[in-house]
């Protein structure tokens, strides 16, 4: 009897052991490995990501990067990879960077705060709180708070650009606020979506405002110091005391090179803020905690998820909430079939471009997991190279292969210095040849030499001064003067074409057309005068 009941009892166990292995087992070929609520990366998925940093950073020639991912309130990996700066300085975790765009979700949690103290109310005019506020449209007054966090209040990147400026004085933000007002609106407030930096740096006054704060001191006090953000600064002098890492650009296609683009302090609410990946991985774990950092809140949990709900469109499935993009996790999927609809989870999201730098967070909120990678370079001619790795780094953290690189800019901003180049050649050519003319004495030229080159001459000046204060403001969406600063090969080249064809062609026409005057007459004699 002892020896059938055990026989009973081993044939039950194999048969709850083969259910359990066909329950458990892998998931049928096809099927997309999408996260649970409850789902755990592998250790292997970190070492696979650090693999793959390492290569791109000896791949791409980019100096150097750091990154956290955080899991259930709790900071899984850290990593980082290559150089700080010319010294050789290790890059850590710890260190560091300018973020740019990825500012906003910290100016966002401010405006929240001062929502939840009853300072500010989403749906009340900006004018409500700044009564001077004013563009060059009178549908400006309609412009609420919401329209300002979810980018829809109608103003223009190109008409409110100020990544070009060096202010970094306290009276920065709201002095950059007020030179607003002869900027245009692109559409009415409330329309539809429209990427603009001025929207957050109107963000940031509104709190320095209610709070009677300066907007630097309000976010270190509420923000940075519950969050135990220890090395994040709102100005440039305090992350320089903080060993900030340098950034780099790529010269010319060719070379990275460490490079000072202007972070001016009219921009701290929108793009100038520093941080470290390890202290963005503290904010991205109190917005996945629902506003909770260890014992400190930052937000109420309805605020959190006000933040995340995605009350605009920006283009097919991607939406845009207060301070990130949403779209579903593509990263997630098997490559090899075509997700269902509402089969993937909701991806919070943003990346930070700047002319030498690069920054990109994102969060899932379905399985916990938040991701802070910052790189300390930026190549402005393809920036989509490095959007790829923000991209793969997501798929590697699901089991996913990293998929190839596709560069998406087109040829002008690829080669945007050699167009840059191409036209300081042809003026200098043209400068020249006006040169051999007007200082030629002994023999004078046939008339139609020097008004051939006249018009010729008037010809490419005004090609040049078209081609950058119309088509490239209009192409990038932005003005020269950020095109000069943040593209620095191109400014290179562009500076010294735009001072030849704005100083150069009146004098040159002026004396080439004195020139054909004084041509001697087809009799030999002097024209007379």
């Amino acid at each position: 009897m002892q020896i059938g009941s055990r026989s009973s009892r081993s044939l039950l166990a194999c048969l709850l052991a083969a259910i359990m292995v066909g329950c458990l087992g892998p998931p049928a070929a096809g099927k997309a490995a999408i996260p649970a609520e409850n789902a755990e990366i592998t250790g292997s998925a970190y070492e696979a990501l650090d693999t793959f940093l390492q290569d791109q950073l000896e791949t791409l020639g980019v100096p150097g990067a750091a990154v956290v991912v955080v899991q259930h309130g709790v900071q899984v990996h850290s990593a980082a990879f290559g150089r700080a700066d010319n010294s050789g300085r290790p890059m850590t975790a710890q260190t560091p960077v300018l973020l740019a765009s990825t500012t906003k979700s910290l100016t966002a949690i401010a405006v929240m705060q001062q929502v939840e103290a009853g300072r500010l109310e989403l749906d009340e005019p900006v004018r409500t709180y700044l009564p001077w506020f004013a563009l060059k449209d009178s549908r400006a007054s309609a412009i609420t708070v919401r329209h300002l966090l979810h980018q829809t209040s109608g103003m223009a990147s190109a008409g409110t650009a100020f990544e070009g400026s060096d202010t970094q004085g306290p009276e920065a933000l709201e002095e950059g606020v007020r030179a607003l007002s002869g900027a245009p609106l692109a559409r009415s407030p409330g329309e539809a979506f429209g990427y603009a930096n001025a929207n957050y740096n109107i963000l940031g006054l509104l709190v320095q405002t209610v709070s009677g704060q300066p907007f630097g001191d309000y976010v270190r006090q509420h923000v940075f110091e519950p969050l135990d953000m220890i090395h994040s600064h709102p100005t440039q002098a305090a992350a320089r005391a903080d060993n900030v890492a340098a950034g780099y650009s790529l010269w010319f296609g060719s070379f990275w090179g460490q490079t000072d683009t202007p972070a001016p302090a009219t921009g701290m609410p929108s793009t100038t803020m520093y941080s470290s990946a390890e202290d963005l991985g503290h904010e991205l774990t109190a917005l996945l905690g629902q506003g909770r950092y260890g014992e400190a809140r930052v937000l109420q949990p309805h605020s959190v998820n006000a933040m995340f709900e995605p009350r605009v469109q920006v283009d097919g499935s991607k939406g845009y909430g207060m301070g990130w993009f949403t779209r579903p996790l593509v990263e997630s999927a098997d490559t090899s079939r075509q997700p269902l609809d509402g089969e993937l989870p909701l991806l919070l999201e943003h990346q930070g471009e700047w002319g030498n730098s690069h920054t990109y967070l994102a969060m899932i909120p379905a399985s916990g997991i938040g991701v802070a990678l910052v790189i300390n370079a930026n190549n402005t001619s393809a920036p989509s190279r490095l959007k790829a790795v923000d991209s793969n780094v997501l798929r590697i953290l699901h089991g996913e292969p990293p998929a190839p690189t596709v560069v998406q800019e087109d040829w002008l901003q690829r080669y945007s210095w050699a167009v840059a180049l191409a036209l300081l050649l042809a003026e200098l050519l043209s400068l020249w040849l006006a040169l051999s003319i007007l200082l030629r004495r002994r023999t004078s030229p046939p008339k139609w030499k020097p008004l051939t080159l006249v018009f010729s001459a008037l010809a490419l000046d005004a090609f040049a001064l078209w081609l950058c204060f119309v088509y490239a403001p209009a192409r990038f969406d932005t003005n020269l003067t950020v095109i000069v600063r943040q593209f620095p090969d191109v400014g290179l080249f562009l500076v010294p074409v735009l001072a030849l064809a704005l100083l150069w062609p009146i004098p040159r026409t002026v004396l080439l057309l004195w020139k054909v005057r004084m041509a001697p007459h087809p009799s030999g004699v002097s024209q007379p005068r």
